[in-house]
């Protein structure tokens, strides 16, 4: 086992003290995580802020068996330790990873392979905001929601890190891409990032609009954040053989729901989440990621969208943001080490 600590022993990470609002999000000292067999210890500099890590705060969403209790699932920063049998990084490497837990802190273990380079020209607050998201849309968008080029995509909560990211990669494999947002500002904000329709849910019905949109044909995709009543609705608005993936309930279970119409458009509904796959499962992804999207990243052709950074001392702030609704894009914390670089919080 390779080491670059000294003899740092402890590090800040915010705990979650009960299950209740931002403000039971409270700093504490922990020991820093040891590196097992394939794993690497980062230091961390910035960590992305995600719905998931709400929920766990609510006590709706507890991690994984052997998962940290420290909540947070994308980091980015430097290797300081490899554990037995790494071969894919070196200490002092740059990146970025998917965890199942620890993520608001200042170091934190995952296996290598659920690890990723830094994207060339991407900052560390830029590649903290990678791997849930990016992670997430891959595997639901193209793996299971099988998105091919000239489809066309509905996807709603347009403005959120999901969201975001699903419309630049649609966009990139060259889908038609709808998306629906709570405000004209997010609106337009989908629009500059490439959607083709941005449709604002409190004006308008999104299952009229899309069906004007397609001549009454209906979207093959819906990726939906929501739940509720907009199952049914995206039944109705789903093209023959359309495909609708659930990645998140926001809205509570479906409501007033006829099969009948997944029957007659011979609909298919899927759904998972990320947190609990195996950390083969999630290689796999990562591996399909580093294939097909990260050149894409190293060249400029693709870009999170950040629209707040906060010191990891502030991660209630964060969430009560996040919770808001307010925000357009991703949230990213950062630790004293990227503090120390002239980064805190930021309008």
């Amino acid at each position: 086992m390779t080491f670059k600590l000294g003899s740092k022993q402890t590090m800040l990470a915010i705990e979650i003290r009960n299950p209740g609002g931002p403000e039971v999000l409270m700093c504490a000292l922990h020991p820093i995580p040891q590196p097992g067999s394939g794993e690497i210890l980062i230091k961390t500099e910035a960590a992305g802020v995600n719905r998931p890590d709400i929920l766990q705060r609510r006590g709706l969403y507890p991690p994984p068996p052997g998962a940290s209790e420290i909540p947070g699932l994308e980091i980015a920063g430097e290797i300081v330790a490899l554990g037995k049998g790494t071969v894919r990084f070196e200490i002092d490497d740059k990146v970025c990873a998917l965890v199942a837990g620890g993520g608001y802190a200042e170091y934190c273990t995952v296996h290598e392979s659920n690890a990723l380079p830094v994207p060339q020209g991407l900052s560390m607050i830029e590649a903290a905001a990678l791997p849930e998201t990016f992670f997430t849309v891959w595997t639901n968008l193209f793996q299971r929601g099988k998105l091919k080029a000239g489809e066309t995509v509905l996807i709603h909560g347009g403005t959120s890190g999901i969201g975001t990211t699903a419309t630049m990669l649609a966009k990139a494999f060259g889908a038609v891409v709808l998306v629906t947002a709570g405000s004209e500002e997010k609106r337009q904000a989908c629009l500059t990032l490439g959607a083709d329709l941005a449709i604002n849910y409190h004006t308008h019905d999104f299952v009229a609009e899309a069906e004007k949109f397609t001549a009454g044909a209906g979207v093959d995709v819906v990726v939906d954040i929501i739940a509720g009543d907009y199952v049914a609705r995206n039944y109705k608005a789903a093209a023959l053989n359309g495909r609708i993936v659930q990645i998140g309930v926001q809205n509570g279970p479906a409501k007033d729901l006829n099969l009948m119409t997944m029957l007659k458009k011979r609909l298919t509904h899927t759904g998972s989440t990320l947190r609990s796959r195996s950390v083969l499962e999630k290689a796999q992804i990562a591996r399909e990621l580093e294939q097909q999207v990260w050149p894409m990243l190293n060249k400029g052709k693709l870009k999170p969208l950040i629209f707040r950074t906060f010191r990891l001392e502030d991660a209630a702030e964060a969430h009560a943001l996040m919770e808001s609704g307010a925000h357009i894009g991703k949230l990213v914390l950062t630790t004293a080490a990227m503090q120390a670089n002239g980064f805190g919080t930021s309008a």
